[in-house]
């Protein structure tokens, strides 16, 4: 048996989990997320919040069960690499320093599953393996 099958959702559930605990996280303290929205000179803090939490809890979730994971991820990436360059561009401290890099990790981790697709185990996978089974169906007939 290929184990590597199993290395997609390895990958989707690694990064996909922590977005969506990130974003639930978001959610249960929005006042003090638009602050820091608002503290970073970002237009309509509130609206930014939200667009935030929701894109964390839905692209996480949509990433875990491999469903449109390229445009997921890439929406993800482009969002881990602006909150990155807007909260973590400190990198005189050390804290600022090594979330800015882990952000910059997390992008390139999204930018694999861009390339590569979801996997074996994916909702992606079987929604592709049903319509060329029901095409194969469809052209025996």
């Amino acid at each position: 048996m290929n184990n590597v099958r199993y290395a997609p959702l390895a990958g989707r559930l690694l990064i996909g989990l922590p977005f969506i605990l990130f974003g639930l996280g978001k959610a249960a303290t929005f006042g003090a997320t638009a602050a820091m929205i608002g503290a970073v000179g970002l237009p309509v803090p509130p609206l930014a919040a939200l667009g935030a939490i929701t894109l964390e809890i839905v692209g996480g979730s949509l990433l875990v069960a491999g469903y449109k994971v390229r445009p997921v991820a890439a929406l993800l990436a482009f969002f881990s690499m602006v909150t990155a360059f807007y909260f973590h561009s400190d990198l005189a401290d050390q804290n600022t320093f090594v979330h800015f890099f882990k952000n910059v990790m997390m992008t390139g981790g999204l930018l694999q599953i861009v390339g590569f697709g979801a996997g074996a185990f994916s909702l992606d996978e079987y929604l592709s393996n049903r319509r060329t089974y029901s095409s194969r169906l469809a052209t025996a007939q």
